[in-house]
């Protein structure tokens, strides 16, 4: 079945707002077997939106729609759409009594044109919204299926996971499920060269590389009339990657983060870290306390931006600063033996480098960046030469920084 998503509103077209809901609804859409060929974003204009639809009914199934679904004037996707199937708006009392409802709950005036929002195109399936006032609807009309969703994704992802689902689940003659191996260590092109084979000789299931802020992620996609069919497919080729690429291969999941990866080591370890940061400015700290649970592996980091701060919290000598500057292997290595220390922890890393835009020189150019790792028989450091800007040479040092953990401990895992 083919599905054409219109999204509906002017501050969609002037860039004012992401346009997350046609990502949203293409994803379930393609979990169920469905196709998206197109989709459609159009201002809040009754004769464009109709324009909108007559081309979308003319090359798919179904329709679905986001926005224009409020009590304000330039709220008219439900008239329009009505209209477009020959049919008329009446009141759905259930609706309208939620309304008054909600009103009353908050000992608030509610203002007559809010009552529009209760009126719903005849023989329709009305779609509750169980977070705020717009309900959405379902046309089963000749010339398309039409849903209509709420704008705001806070009230549109609920509406489309509790209601539209399971009425997509019944006209789905196929499912598609998805992999997602994320990956770090190995460049992109490189990470393509290396699964080359599998890519060109790909059918069903098929493998899909897509590049990231400092790394990368393949999609392996299977179609089967069941679940567990596409699972079957999906597991060989799954296999053949990871038998590949190794210990790249640092999660799966469209969630999963390295930072995620790191504290489930750790806690399943039983091991503490710490950091001693001077480029990357927190940027660890941060990303390792945004995982839940992370108090049972990380109490306390350091940041040392000036020289002063790292002789005097990190214990780095003065004569290695002086003779090795703040950026080199040298400074790397006593900042992560000096954050150990510090902080009693099992495993310290230590960052510093030129993050730019200025700083460089030629020997030491903008995104160089010197890593240390210090642990129980372990104490060395790693050279990076990174481009891009500097958010982006941050973000990928701390990639390198929390992998370099993650190494460490996958080791201590097969001893």
């Amino acid at each position: 079945m083919n599905f054409e998503i219109i999204s509906i509103g002017t501050e969609l077209l002037l860039g004012q707002i992401v346009n997350t809901n046609a990502r949203d609804i293409s994803q379930l859409l393609s979990e169920l077997g469905m196709n998206v060929y197109y989709t459609t974003v159009v201002g809040d204009n009754p004769e464009r939106l109709s324009e909108a639809l007559e081309i979308a009914a003319g090359r798919a199934d179904g329709i679905i729609t986001t926005g224009g679904l409020g009590p304000t004037k330039d709220d008219l996707s439900k008239e329009t759409i009505a209209r477009f199937c020959g049919l008329k708006c009446v009141t759905h009392e259930e609706s309208k009594r939620k309304l008054i409802e909600i009103f009353e709950k908050q000992g608030r005036y509610m203002p007559k044109n809010n009552l529009k929002q209760a009126d719903m195109p005849e023989g329709c399936i009305v779609l509750k919204n169980e977070f705020r006032t717009a309900p959405g609807a379902i046309i089963e009309s000749d010339k398309a299926t039409i849903i209509m969703l709420p704008g705001p994704p806070s009230e549109m992802k609920p509406m489309l996971l509790n209601e539209v689902r399971p009425y997509l689940e019944k006209l789905a003659d196929s499912v598609i499920r998805s992999k997602v191996l994320r990956v770090f260590g190995v460049g992109e092109s490189a990470a393509e060269e290396k699964v080359n084979s599998l890519i060109e000789n790909q059918t069903n299931p098929t493998i899909a590389p897509y590049a990231k802020t400092g790394e990368m992620e393949f999609r392996l996609t299977a179609k089967a009339e069941t679940e567990s069919e596409a699972d079957r497919l999906l597991k060989p080729l799954e296999e053949k990657v990871r038998e590949i690429l190794g210990d790249c291969v640092y999660a799966e999941g469209e969630d999963a983060s390295m930072q995620e990866t790191v504290v489930k080591l750790l806690r399943e370890q039983g091991k503490t870290v710490t950091f001693a940061e001077s480029c990357t400015g927190g940027l660890l700290a941060k990303k390792i306390t945004e995982i839940p649970g992370s108090s049972e592996c990380f109490n306390c980091s350091y940041v040392t931006y000036s020289n002063e701060q790292k002789e005097k919290i990190l214990g780095v000598s003065h004569e290695t600063l002086e003779s090795y500057g703040a950026v080199s292997s040298q400074t790397a290595l006593e900042m992560c033996r000096g954050a150990r220390e510090a902080a009693d922890a099992d495993i310290a890393v230590s960052v510093t480098g030129i993050a730019g835009p200025g700083g460089g020189t030629p020997e030491k150019p903008v995104g160089l960046v010197y890593i240390g790792i210090c642990a129980d028989g372990l104490w060395e450091s790693k050279k990076l030469l990174l481009n891009g800007s500097r958010d982006a040479i941050r973000e990928r040092t701390s990639l390198y920084a929390l992998d370099a953990v993650r190494r460490e401990l996958i080791k201590n895992n097969s001893k």
